[in-house]
């Protein structure tokens, strides 16, 4: 079995993103909110469990932007993506069994164990982003890429299917209730997580570190390597203003992934409905990750982008007018058509622009900037909705980011990158 995802690196590379992706629907766009708000917050007002749910999404958001350009550049230095990949994947799948363990109204212990469930979902993507470029050449990064974003949504989806169904039909699987339900899933949640990872640690070789460099000195080494990479960034106008253009429009979308379905249960939608509805995304986002594979090689990625961030605007306009189930369904499968895409070929579009020999360090810079972009959007959406006491009006703050994110973007023009180190 080693063997045969040894032969196919890029397949073991993106069944990672079959393996996490279960906890960013499980969990975190999923049965979080809902739980948060039902059960660890109970009796809260929607204002205020929306302001508590924006702050944790974005203090753990905060926790690893920080790290994670100082990580990469570890990385590169020390040759220990996959281990550092391991590490961060435990963090996350021990966080997300013990969320079973958390009583009635424990929404602090939650909010912990979710925040470091969620350093460890993203630390893990820092190292599994830059090891694309071990598994695949430049030519396949937008087909590669797209790939694994397509085996996560599938991924992700199959469990979360069988989660809800656990959770309406609880007997089935012999639960008592459908809080025993939404408990279990969190325990399948880890399982699935940890049975996945194992064939990216069998099947894919990374490259090796850079001579010279001992375990105890890649500290200094990456702090130093993190300062060249900020250098190199300022000194390309065109890279930073792709990355000013990501930060600003993956907050956006970031931040409808982590709070739809709180926004929809502000409203009055039952949680079945909700919950089905994201199901609806993630098997729309399957089929639709890959065609966006081909759309760039078509239009080129920043198009591609762009066409994707005019529906994410639209969308945002359509839900402060949101008043049916009906309309959530719809407006859930029309995401599920971008979604995937948008974040993929913005994943491609930086993989050329990085040297060669430095991809964990520059993907901790690009981690750094997209995890950036999961602490404004929370935050500012909680904030407007405890200030105003409207949730309505908190979904109108996303309109900003998705329109001045693709207006930079607009103006970046991408010419072939030199992939030689600097």
């Amino acid at each position: 079995m080693k063997a045969w995802f040894a032969a196919r690196p890029a397949l073991s590379w993106a069944l990672y993103d079959w393996a996490n992706s279960a906890f960013a629907t499980t969990v975190m766009a999923g049965f979080f909110p809902v739980f948060f708000s039902k059960f660890w917050s109970i009796g809260a007002d929607p204002a205020m469990t929306t302001f508590r749910l924006g702050m944790v999404n974005a203090a753990a958001g905060l926790a690893i932007a920080l790290m994670a350009p100082l990580l990469g550049a570890i990385a590169d230095r020390g040759g220990h993506r996959k281990r550092m990949l391991l590490a961060f994947s435990l963090l996350g799948i021990c966080t997300t069994f013990a969320l079973y363990f958390v009583g009635e109204g424990q929404w602090a212990a939650a909010a912990l164990l979710f925040g470091l469930g969620t350093l460890g979902f993203n630390g893990g993507v820092v190292f599994y982003d830059a090891l694309l470029l071990d598994v695949a050449q430049p030519a396949d990064y937008d087909r590669v890429s797209a790939l694994g974003y397509a085996l996560g949504y599938l991924g992700g989806g199959v469990l979360f299917a069988i989660n809800v169904l656990m959770v309406v039909k609880p007997a089935l699987f012999g639960l008592a209730d459908a809080t025993a339900a939404v408990r279990w899933s969190f325990v399948t949640v880890g399982v699935w997580w940890a049975l996945f990872l194992l064939p990216l640690l069998a099947g894919v070789r990374e490259a090796p570190a850079r001579a010279g460099v001992a375990a105890q000195g890649a500290l200094k080494a990456g702090w130093q390597e993190l300062m060249h990479t900020a250098r190199h960034v300022r000194a390309q106008p065109a890279l930073l203003r792709f990355l000013l253009a990501y930060w600003l429009y993956i907050d956006g979308v970031n931040t409808i992934i982590k709070m739809a379905v709180n926004y929809g249960m502000s409203l009055g939608l039952a949680s079945t409905d909700l919950l089905g509805a994201l199901l609806l995304t993630q098997f729309v986002a399957f089929p639709a990750s890959l065609l966006f594979g081909w759309l760039g090689k078509r239009i080129g990625a920043r198009a591609g982008v762009l066409l994707g961030l005019a529906v994410y605007a639209g969308l945002t306009i359509w839900a402060y007018f949101l008043s049916s189930a009906f309309e959530f369904y719809l407006m859930a499968a029309t995401l599920g058509l971008v979604q995937g895409g948008v974040q993929s070929l913005s994943r491609s579009m930086y993989g050329r622009l990085v040297p060669n020999g430095k991809s964990a360090e520059f993907f901790g810079f690009y981690n750094m900037v997209g995890k950036f972009g999961t602490v404004l959007g929370p935050a500012l959406m909680g904030s407007v909705a405890l200030l105003t006491g409207s949730t309505r009006a908190s979904i109108l703050a996303l309109l900003l980011l998705f329109v001045s994110g693709g207006l930079l973007l607009w103006r970046v023009r991408f010419v072939a990158a030199a992939r030689a180190a600097h």
